[in-house]
Formats: structure tokens, C-alpha cells, sequence
């Protein structure tokens, strides 16, 4: 038996355990919806419909603390689902079956992901490692998708690190409103519904959250937000793949995922993890894009590969993944997302101009909507 078959044995034999919050054990009363364990990391999926918070609280802590006490577990991602919270679709459906998982405890029971009331298209855009302008490419595709008439909705689901406020230039005292629904009202700014985690912090202060309140606050931005006739909710993700990836695909329907990289070997070997993730998740991969693929001087002309160039594109040909395309590194960028005015939002023809658009128009090609985009009036503005 391999150290890592002992590992999950261990995991299994904790779990068989764990009291229930209603007596009995957790495994008998049907809310251990499932499990699974791969390279230190435990996730746990455990119902809790009808508990009561301080009921929820012992129960999370008594999952997180005693599994990670176990030899061989470094990480512990703790889900309490309950489809009775979402809105609209998610009231609709019908609740996962109360009955105990397989013997294996790795079964069904999970409640079926589910669509974003008011959205047409989910599109995630990822990256392995931070730093490669994922949040830049996010911002002006969704604009450039906008100006090609769509419906656009633009989500910021880093919640450590939200960063789509300021690139839009959306000022702290731009706060979303509450509808007569309880829900709450996407800020608008050029014409994108926008919501982020960032409308609700200070600007200066840091987000110092475990994984369950991660999980938490993307579930209400995705079912509790008044997403309204969108053809596209773009997600701009935090790097890597962790608590909010595993969030998102575990409880929506993604229609596709882009991978922003850049050409150097160090960001390609993470974006090859992110595709492995989505593509382990069944999420398509829409394409990869290689972001500050080079520097043309303003002045001469002459290019310039800062960060090596061809490196996606050879990657996306060993992944059998499209490339969508290459976007130069340029100061216009910088200064207009600093600015917060989106560059795709501009009359601009320089050459990141043009490659941003042209992604834009590959997006709307491998990834159409299902209907056909509502015509705007006033009032959309």
C-alpha cells in the first residue's frame, strides 16, 4: 500500500467518525455528501440545510481541525452546501437525496450544477501564476465583447485581491444596491454590470479569510446578485488553482475558461496546470493567450521579447488546447488601467488595441450565445 493509499485510509476511518450536529454519526444522518483526497489536500462536501449557525461553525471546525491533524494532510477545504440559499433556478431544483453516500465515501449526492439566473454564457478567465495581466485581459474583453453589443456582466471573484474596482475606475463611494428582493444590484460602469468583492472592504484594509468564507461570498455573487438578460458574465479568477476555482466549478455551469500567460517557461508550467484543472473539472477550454508577448519600442519601432515569445502558442499546440492569440506588452495598457478607463474602450489602433479585439471576436466565435443579443434602450446605459 502506497503512503498516499494510507493517507486517504486515514482520512476515511476520521471521517467514518465525526459526530453528526443532530446526534448519531455525520456519515449515517446523510449530510456527508462526499470526499476525496489528492496530494495532501482534503476536501469535504457536507450538507447543511436547516442548521443553525453555531451548529455549522462546530461542525466546519470539527472537519477542518481533526483532519488536519492527520499525518500526511497539509490542506483542508471544508463545503457546507445548501441549495435551499441560492435564488431563482436553485429554489427550483430539487434538493440532493438525504439517503448516505456510497460505501466509498467519494459518491453522488452533491447537488447538479446549476445556471446563474439571468446569464446566457459563463466565461472564466484564468491563469496559473499571478502576475501575467489576467485581470487586463479580463477587463477590456469584457468590454470588447460590449461593444460588439452584447450583454456583458463582469465578476471579480479574487477576493483576496480585487483589483477590477480600480481598473474601471469605479470610486469608493459607488456602492451596489439592495432590490426590493433582497438582492443585490451589479454597479454599472461602462456599460458592464459589475460586481466585486471590493464594493465591501476598504480599499486598504486585507481580506483574511479561510476557504469557507471564500466559498460563501462567490456563492451569494453568483445566485444572490440580480445578474439581468447577460449574454456574457465574465469571471476574472484569482491565480492558481484553489478554493475559489474548486467553488466555481463545483457549483456553476462554466461554458469556457481562458488561460492568460506569458511566454516564459515559469508561467507556462503553471498555466498547464490551470488547463489540467479545468479540463479534470469538464470545463472547455475556450483557448490560451500570451500576454506581454513583446515590446515594440514607441519611438524606433525596433521589437523587443522581454519575456522570451512563442512559448503559449508552442504550449497550446502540445495541449492540443486553440491559441486565441499574443498581446504585446505596451505603456497605453498600464496607464489606462491605472487610469481606470479599460483601453478597449477607446479609439485607440495600436497594436494591443487590435489583438485585444481580435480575441474578443475568437471568444464570440468559439463560444456564442444561445440567443440572440437583446437590443439596448436607454435605460441599459
Amino acid at each position: 500500500m502506497s503512503d498516499e493509499q494510507k493517507i486517504e485510509g486515514t482520512v476515511a476511518t476520521f471521517l467514518d467518525g465525526v459526530p453528526g450536529p443532530e446526534g448519531g454519526l455525520l456519515r449515517d444522518s446523510g449530510r456527508l455528501l462526499s470526499w476525496k483526497y489528492a496530494c495532501g489536500r482534503v476536501q469535504v462536501d457536507v450538507l447543511s440545510r436547516d442548521l443553525e449557525i453555531p451548529q455549522k461553525r462546530q461542525l466546519d471546525g470539527t472537519i477542518y481541525d481533526g483532519l488536519l491533524a492527520l499525518d500526511g494532510v497539509t490542506d483542508v477545504i471544508v463545503n457546507l452546501v445548501n441549495p435551499d440559499t441560492a435564488t431563482d433556478v436553485q429554489q427550483q431544483s430539487p434538493p440532493p437525496p438525504k439517503t448516505a453516500p456510497p460505501a466509498d465515501g467519494k459518491g453522488g449526492g452533491l447537488p447538479p450544477k446549476r445556471p446563474i439566473p439571468g446569464v446566457d454564457r459563463v466565461l472564466a478567465v484564468a491563469s496559473g501564476k499571478g502576475g501575467v495581466g489576467k485581470s487586463t485581459v479580463a477587463v477590456n474583453l469584457a468590454v470588447a465583447l460590449q461593444k460588439q453589443g452584447y450583454r456583458v456582466g463582469l465578476l471579480d471573484a479574487d477576493c483576496y485581491g480585487p483589483s477590477i474596482p480600480l481598473m474601471l475606475g469605479i470610486g469608493e463611494d459607488d456602492k451596489p444596491r439592495i432590490t426590493d428582493d433582497r438582492r443585490v444590484q451589479p454597479v454599472r460602469k461602462w456599460d458592464l454590470d459589475v460586481m466585486s468583492i471590493g464594493f465591501f472592504v476598504d480599499r486598504d484594509s486585507a481580506v483574511i479569510w479561510r476557504g469557507l468564507m471564500v466559498t460563501k461570498a462567490l456563492q451569494q455573487f453568483f445566485f444572490d446578485v440580480a445578474w439581468d438578460r447577460l449574454d456574457y458574465l465574465v469571471i476574472d479568477l484569482p491565480p492558481g488553482t484553489g478554493d475559489t476555482q474548486l467553488t466555481m466549478v463545483q457549483n456553476i455551469e462554466v461554458h469556457g475558461a481562458i488561460i492568460v500567460s506569458t511566454p516564459q517557461d515559469v508561467a507556462l508550467a503553471d498555466a498547464r496546470k490551470a488547463i489540467a484543472m479545468f479540463r479534470e473539472t469538464n470545463v472547455p477550454i475556450i483557448g490560451l493567450i500570451e500576454n506581454m508577448s513583446y515590446f515594440a519600442c514607441p519611438h524606433c519601432g525596433e521589437r523587443t521579447e522581454i519575456f522570451a515569445h512563442g512559448g503559449a502558442h508552442r504550449t497550446a499546440d502540445e495541449l492540443n488546447t486553440p491559441f486565441l492569440g499574443e498581446v504585446p506588452l505596451a505603456l497605453s495598457l498600464r496607464e489606462t488601467s491605472d487610469a481606470g478607463t479599460p483601453l478597449l474602450a477607446g479609439d485607440d489602433t495600436s497594436a494591443v488595441h487590435e489583438a485585444l479585439s481580435g480575441i474578443a471576436d475568437a471568444v464570440a466565435e468559439r463560444l456564442p450565445v444561445r440567443k440572440e443579443a437583446p437590443a439596448r434602450t436607454p435605460s441599459d446605459a
